[in-house]
């Protein structure tokens, strides 16, 4: 006996969440507010005042938090499965694992060829 896909959807209930337009706006305004707020931050110059790279970080951190907002709302992932859930917190996980090697090579080099 063949299976077929309207088997497959009734073995298997898939729930998909409507999102309200609220919800839309709200991010789009978070997207904008940490766009505008990104570029007045990169007009000061952080790096004298608090520490060497705080500007990077607070790009940073800015991006992350937009990111967040675009993988759990426009992506679905906040209603979606626990899977779902474990494969993104795999790709953050990973990209710091990214992180760690890249700033473990650049923290240690030296000064290099060329005079700073």
């Amino acid at each position: 006996m063949a299976h077929h896909d309207s088997d497959n959807h009734s073995e298997h209930p898939q729930e998909h969440h409507i999102v309200g337009l609220p919800i839309y706006l709200g991010v789009f305004a978070v997207l904008v507010v940490g766009t505008i707020l990104t570029y007045f931050v990169a007009t000061i110059d952080l790096d004298g005042i608090l520490f060497p790279g705080a500007n990077t970080l607070i790009a940073l951190l800015i991006a992350f938090t937009k990111m967040i907002c675009v993988v759990l709302f426009f992506m679905h992932v906040y209603w979606s499965s626990r899977l779902i859930w474990m494969t993104a917190i795999a790709g953050f996980f990973w990209l710091a694992i990214l992180f760690a090697f890249t700033m473990q090579d650049y923290l240690t080099r030296g000064a290099g060829v060329f005079p700073r």
